[in-house]
């Protein structure tokens, strides 16, 4: 990546991949070049774009949010994607991940339930991926299958559904939320029509509401 004045969106970039990334794991360079391409300013609530390269999640209104950049990083290294595979992202929010997933050259769907949310991700992705509005857990079944589900947020539960819409042999990666309340970057292979989400790095994430456990009874 070339230098550029300290003071430009392009040099917070560089400096986002080098301090936050790199030092965590995030280290291959396609990932560091999609990173490098898409100006997360774009993406962030407005007024904050200034704050758009802090290694901290970016609130979005409504209990929403953009993923950390480590956060969002863990999740696509690990998701090894290779141009031309089909990839959804459940929860896009304002398109920041999906944008990242369509320079590594994925043919991306983006599913996103809050309206204005999907309205600025179709404003912001424009013909680089296809935004659809709905309910998250609903998955978007007209793209199926998909050779990458990635879950932009956290989960306590994945449902069937997402599972169904993945290819045989496809990758999903989340931000898994165990019993002790800890966010974990996960992947997980579907196998027999099986996906087992396996923890690889913690990361912090909030919990989507349609993937949450229903409450445990007690007495």
């Amino acid at each position: 990546m070339a230098s550029a004045p300290s003071h430009s969106p392009l040099a917070a970039r560089e400096a986002m991949i080098d301090s936050q990334l790199k030092p965590c794991g995030v280290v291959n360079p396609r990932t560091s070049a999609a990173f490098f391409a898409v100006a997360r300013e774009d993406f962030v609530a407005e007024g904050r774009r200034g704050l758009a390269y802090v290694d901290a999640a970016q609130p979005l209104g409504n209990g929403r949010e953009l993923l950390s950049p480590l956060s969002l990083g863990l999740l696509v290294e690990e998701a090894h994607v290779m141009p031309g595979e089909t990839a959804l992202v459940v929860g896009a929010a304002t398109g920041y991940s999906a944008a990242i997933l369509a320079h590594l050259g994925a043919r991306v769907t983006a599913l996103e339930s809050d309206p204005a949310l999907a309205a600025r991700a179709r404003a912001a992705l424009a013909d680089t991926a296809r935004v659809q509005e709905g309910p998250l857990d609903a998955g978007a079944s007209f793209g199926s299958p998909y050779d990458l589900i990635l879950i932009d947020g956290g989960v306590e539960i994945v449902p069937d559904t997402l599972i169904a819409q993945l290819a045989e042999g496809g990758r999903m990666v989340a931000i898994v939320h165990g019993s002790d309340g800890v966010g974990r970057a996960s992947k997980g292979v579907k196998r027999a029509g099986v996906v087992r989400l396996e923890p690889f790095a913690e990361a912090a994430a909030a919990i989507l509401p349609p993937f949450r456990k229903a409450p445990a009874f007690q007495f």
